[in-house]
């Protein structure tokens, strides 16, 4: 008895310009063998859009800037700088790149896939903010999983 292949079921790009950036980021982080969390809260209070972390546990943090009303509305990027090694800005193709600091990497984005058009200048963190980065790294990862398989449980 021979077995068919599953069918492969198309994945809808999501409709939020902002998460269909965060896609496509997180697929290109995927493929370079890092992992992300998306939404991720930082020990001062501000939510990263995308947090990745490499094989070797550095932190890459990428803010999306969906459209120029987003980028010029929110200044608060600099208080990611502290919380990762390297920060980058997630924009769509159409959005005006000039607007980017030259002082922070640049990724252009779609819902299927990323490119680094300017690597971030690296910025090792110390090493006791690395252990409680990557211990508030795994405990979220975990939580969220957990949230997964018991979406009624308490974590």
């Amino acid at each position: 008895m021979s077995s068919s292949p599953d069918p492969v079921t198309p994945i809808t790009p999501p409709a939020d310009p902002a998460q269909a950036l965060a896609r496509g980021i997180a697929r290109m982080f995927g493929e370079a063998g890092q992992s992300c969390l998306f939404e991720f809260t930082l020990r001062n209070g501000r939510r990263a859009d995308v947090i990745a972390l490499t094989p070797t546990g550095q932190f890459t943090i990428v803010e999306i800037k969906s459209s120029v009303a987003d980028f010029r509305s929110d200044q608060k990027w600099s208080d990611y700088l502290p919380f990762c090694d390297f920060f980058y800005f997630g924009v769509s193709e159409s959005f005006p790149q000039n607007l980017i600091p030259d002082t922070c990497g640049l990724i252009v984005a779609d819902a299927y896939g990323g490119v680094i058009l300017r690597d971030a200048a690296e910025t090792p963190l110390n090493a006791a903010r690395r252990r409680a980065l990557m211990l508030r790294y795994a405990q979220g990862a975990s939580r969220r999983l957990m949230q997964q398989l018991d979406p009624g449980g308490h974590f």
